[in-house]
């Protein structure tokens, strides 16, 4: 810190040991903690959870962090029809399959039954470190929990265990060439061959689709397998990369894309002519037998967002207390951070961690609860509240990544735009997190549609609910939670308009994130002691208050401006306007 009389400036740093012990105090805090406690009593042990927790942060730093710039600048290439990985990849995910990291979820006796939120303690720390590396782990890993649930005995038995060991791999495969988040328009076809399945048709964005880490890959794709229309129409099917008889099975790696980010993760155009496949799930339910897949890989993109977010936060902190510009001319000069600008930016980088940590967290609890739960309505209710919770974290967790990537880079200015420096790595790959699992505009259409109009909003009921119980006594808190029930009145009366409401979807999307932030920081304000993990915390958490009165006034204002703004559109996109 800076002393008063501005000769001494001693540097904090955010490792990964700073990290560890920040997500410990949040496992801690973070909303349902007790409510997960008394319904899995075995699994909620403090210093299990503690020894887990920084035994992550050691093998982040130690193994993974030395993967980022290596995978970025020598990530996997496609060679005579197969994906090859970088070696220090292969040595790096040895170390991780052994150490079982993939097996903290699934249930016992394959896996050790720990919650959802401390694997996304964990997750946030390996995200950290290498998000390119984390991007095959977490389909894999979730995968593996689907087929436990709903594939024939069998078939449970051999995949479930060579997942979790990471001997095998999985993907989840469902956008086309011209079908992405418009999954009722999906053309790969399934058919009957005798008592099994075939498919064949083309998929793309395919991470991991195929690679030499693994000895066999299992894609978890949906498939047409009737002639009815829409999703109606759509089975899901494991097609294994190589037959149980090690014939390869139809399956290839059309080509890996050229992308912005995230090299070390390949992302593949796959084709699949005729493989074998086994259906999960009912025929013509396809989307519904994937959705507990899908949950969980959104759950996983708010550790994802926020491990990025949190690197490069470490990054420019660390900068503005080194650099030194600026001062009085006669006088030697001040770091960065003593300016009011930098100390603002980094406040706001800060409070975007904490606050996406503490809500990604939250998330977890409520989805390990619509399990846990003993009573059925109960369930229900923490499955309502974790399914309106999801695209918050989503959304939360990728912008997040995102936006403190490139305050990160301005606060190291021209340093920062260049390959001197981790930042416009960690920027390059966050860039695509407000893309995949749903893009940004698809979850505010989604919120619209499904959780205000159509489904009796059940989830936001019980969020309005959790909110005000710790909004008492804090005004700025209040006074965004009226704003977001103002404007879910007029939305709902809106429904016969739709165009009307869908303009300002995205601005409802982001009122809602701003009051499930401003939620977290009431509570962590109302729970943080003096010592120093609490403080930063805690200042994290008073800056987002101070903000969040005035922020959701105008998103408020945003999301019920109407559809005549956007009337101009047709000048752009008609060609007579040319």
């Amino acid at each position: 810190m800076h002393d008063a009389g501005g000769s001494r400036w001693e540097l904090v740093t955010l490792s990964y040991t700073d990290q560890a012990e920040a997500l410990l105090w949040h496992l801690q805090h973070v909303p349902f903690r007790a409510d997960l406690a008394a319904a899995r009593p075995e699994a909620c042990d403090n210093e299990l959870w503690a020894g887990i927790v920084r035994e992550a942060a050691q093998f982040a730093e130690g193994v993974l962090d030395p993967l980022g710039h290596e995978l970025d600048r020598n990530g996997a290439r496609r060679i005579d029809g197969r994906v090859v990985t970088a070696p220090v990849h292969h040595a790096a995910w040895q170390q991780f399959r052994e150490l079982g990291w993939m097996t903290m979820v699934a249930r016992e006796p394959v896996g050790q039954g720990l919650p959802l939120a401390l694997l996304g303690a964990c997750e946030e720390l390996f995200n950290r470190a290498s998000a390119a590396f984390y991007m095959l782990p977490t389909a894999t890993r979730t995968a593996a929990t689907l087929i436990d649930q709903i594939a024939p005995g069998p078939v449970r038995d051999d995949w479930v265990p060579r997942l979790l060991a990471g001997e095998w791999a999985a993907t989840i495969c469902i956008s086309e060439p011209d079908a992405g988040s418009d999954v009722g328009r999906i053309r790969t076809q399934a058919r009957r061959d005798g008592d099994g399945w075939t498919v064949t048709g083309e998929k793309c964005w395919i991470s991991f689709g195929d690679h030499d880490l693994a000895a066999r890959i299992g894609h978890m794709a949906l498939a047409r397998s009737n002639t009815t229309p829409g999703v109606k129409g759509l089975s899901l099917f494991l097609i294994p990369s190589i037959r149980d008889d090690g014939v390869p099975n139809g399956v290839s790696a059309r080509r890996i894309e050229e992308k912005l980010g995230l090299h070390g993760s390949p992302t593949c155009q796959m084709g699949f002519d005729g493989a074998e496949a086994i259906l999960l799930g009912e025929e013509g339910r396809g989307l519904q037998s994937l959705f507990p897949m899908m949950l969980q890989m959104r759950l996983a993109c708010g550790p994802q967002g926020t491990g990025v977010a949190t690197a490069a936060y470490a990054t420019a902190l660390a900068y503005a207390q080194d650099r030194r510009q600026g001062g009085t001319a006669d006088a030697a000069p001040v770091p960065i951070a003593t300016h009011v600008d930098v100390q603002r930016q980094l406040l706001d980088m800060a409070a975007s961690v904490e606050l996406n940590r503490a809500l990604h967290l939250t998330a977890a609890n409520a989805l390990d609860l619509a399990e846990a739960a003993a009573d059925p309505g109960r369930r229900a209710h923490w499955m309502e509240l974790a399914q309106f919770l999801l695209p918050l974290v989503k959304d939360g967790g990728a912008w997040a990544a995102c936006d403190v990537a490139s305050k990160a880079i301005q606060v190291l200015g021209g340093a920062g735009y260049t390959q001197a420096w981790p930042v416009e790595r960690h920027l390059r790959d966050a860039r695509v997190f407000p893309i995949f699992e749903g893009t940004s505009g698809i979850q505010a259409i989604d919120l619209l549609h499904r959780r205000l109009w159509r489904e009796g909003t059940p989830g936001l009921s019980a969020f309005v609910a959790a909110v005000r119980a710790d909004a008492l006594g804090n005004a700025a808190l209040t006074g965004a939670l009226d704003q977001l029930e103002a404007v879910v009145r007029v939305m709902k009366d809106w429904k016969s308009s739709p165009r009307r409401a869908e303009a300002g979807a995205s601005a409802l999307l982001d009122l809602c994130k701003a009051v499930a932030l401003g939620w977290m920081a009431a509570r962590i304000v109302a729970r943080a002691g003096t010592d120093p993990v609490s403080l930063g915390i805690r200042a994290a958490a008073a800056y987002c208050l101070a903000e969040l009165e005035p922020r959701c006034v105008c998103l408020a204002q945003l999301a019920l401006l109407g559809e005549e703004r956007l009337d101009g559109v047709a000048a752009l996109t008609t060609s007579s306007a040319r």
